[in-house]
């Protein structure tokens, strides 16, 4: 409805395409409710919103720092592959965690296997922060330790 008071355009064609694609929506919504009845536990939202506030600086900073990197002295540069640990992390947030070190520039997910990530960065001093784990203790903050 919002759409259709915005577009001004009430050709009865585009109308029926419009109810069509709702109802349609509405349909496969209501099929996967039925399919997926598992619930899913959702982080606070004071505790989510100061992670991706968080999160934001941190590809902020790592935009800069990516900029003076790829700008200055090739020699600053030291690629660097190497699996840093997500014991830690829950099972169900370990993509979240991989997808936020791909977020970060000069970091990149490459996999994710058992209780392990591997990561490329542009400099070895990357993959030595990730070891320190404050993105892990961020995501560990919000939804828990994994239960052994």
């Amino acid at each position: 409805l919002f759409w259709l008071l915005l577009s001004g355009i009430y050709q009865p064609l585009i109308i029926g395409f419009g109810v069509f694609s709702v109802l349609l929506v509405l349909f496969v919504l209501k099929r996967m409710d039925q399919t997926d009845s598992e619930p899913k536990p959702v982080a606070s939202g004071a505790r989510i919103s100061r992670y991706f506030v968080w999160l934001t600086g941190q590809i902020i900073a790592s935009s800069v720092h990516v900029t003076k990197l790829v700008w200055g002295n090739p020699k600053n540069l030291s690629p660097s592959l190497a699996k840093v640990s997500v014991a830690q992390v829950p099972d169900k947030v370990r993509v979240l965690y991989a997808n936020s070190i791909t977020l970060t520039p000069g970091t990149l997910s490459v996999d994710l296997e058992d209780d392990e990530i591997t990561v490329h960065a542009l400099q070895s001093a990357s993959i030595g922060e990730l070891k320190e784990g404050d993105m892990e203790n961020k995501i560990t903050s919000i939804w828990g330790k994994k239960e052994s």
